[in-house]
C-alpha cells in the first residue's frame, strides 16, 4: 500500500487501556487523522445536561439527539471539539458528564447520531485516520483497513485513570472502571466488543512507548501488505 492511499485504523477498547494517548501519537507518527469517538458521545452528552435534559429519560433524548452541531477536529496534536460552536474540549471530560454519558450513549438514536457523523469524518480523511472508541470496529467501520482491540487488567486501567485524575480513589476508580464496562458491554446498541478480525494488544505490562511501537508496526505492515 502506497502511504498516498488512505489507511483507516479503528483502535477500540475500555478506558484505562492508553487508547487516547497511543492514537493520537500513532496518527501523529503516521501522519494520519484522529478521531477520538469518545469525546463525540461526551459532547452531546455536555449538550443534554446543559440543556436540562433528563439523562434518565431516553424518550427525551432521543428527541433532542439531532438538534446539538458537533464538529469534530482530527489534528492529532490538538483534536479540537465545539458544540453548536462553543469549544468544549474542557466541559466535556468533568465528572457531571462522565458520570452521564454511558445512559446518554446507549440511546438507539444518539448512537445513530454520531455514528454517521463519524462515518463521514472518516470517508472525508485524505490520508486516512486512526479512529478510537468502543465499538469501530464492530459497528462504525465495519471495513476498517486495521482493527485493534486494546485491552489491560482492571487494576493496570485504574492505576493509568487514577493517574490521570488527580487525587482520585484507585479502588472508587476501578470499582467505577468494572461499571462502566459492563453498561457498555451489555447496552443493546453497539455494545463494546472486540471484533472479530480484530488483533488483541495487552497493555498490561506495556509501557505507553511500547503500545505506540506495536501499533505504528501493525499499520505499517498493513500499509506494506496491501
Amino acid at each position: 500500500m502506497e502511504s498516498s492511499t488512505p489507511v483507516i485504523v479503528a483502535i477500540d477498547g475500555p478506558s484505562g487501556t492508553g487508547k487516547s494517548s497511543t492514537s493520537k501519537a500513532v496518527a501523529a507518527q503516521l501522519g494520519l487523522s484522529y478521531l477520538d469517538t469518545g469525546a463525540q458521545y461526551r459532547a452531546i452528552t455536555w449538550w443534554m445536561v446543559t440543556n436540562g435534559i433528563d439523562p434518565a429519560d431516553p424518550a427525551a433524548i432521543a428527541a433532542a439527539a439531532g438538534k446539538p452541531e458537533i464538529v469534530s477536529g482530527t489534528d492529532p496534536e490538538s483534536p479540537a471539539i465545539t458544540v453548536d460552536g462553543v469549544d468544549v474540549a474542557g466541559p466535556i471530560r468533568e465528572q457531571d458528564v462522565t458520570s452521564k454519558v454511558s445512559a446518554v450513549s446507549s440511546v438507539p438514536e444518539v448512537r445513530a447520531r454520531i455514528t454517521e457523523l463519524q462515518r463521514t469524518i472518516a470517508a472525508s480523511a485524505v490520508t486516512g485516520i486512526v479512529v478510537e472508541g468502543r465499538d469501530i470496529g464492530t459497528t462504525v467501520l465495519p471495513d476498517a483497513d486495521l482493527k485493534i482491540f486494546l485491552t489491560a487488567s482492571p487494576e493496570a486501567r485504574a492505576a493509568r485513570r487514577s493517574g490521570e485524575l488527580k487525587g482520585a480513589d484507585l479502588h472508587a476508580t476501578r470499582e467505577a472502571l468494572v461499571k462502566r464496562d459492563a453498561a457498555d458491554s451489555s447496552r443493546k446498541t453497539s455494545p463494546l466488543a472486540k471484533a472479530d478480525d480484530a488483533v488483541e494488544v495487552d497493555t498490561t505490562d506495556l509501557s505507553l512507548h511500547q503500545v505506540i511501537e506495536c501499533v505504528v508496526t501493525l499499520v505499517e505492515e498493513k500499509r506494506a501488505g496491501r
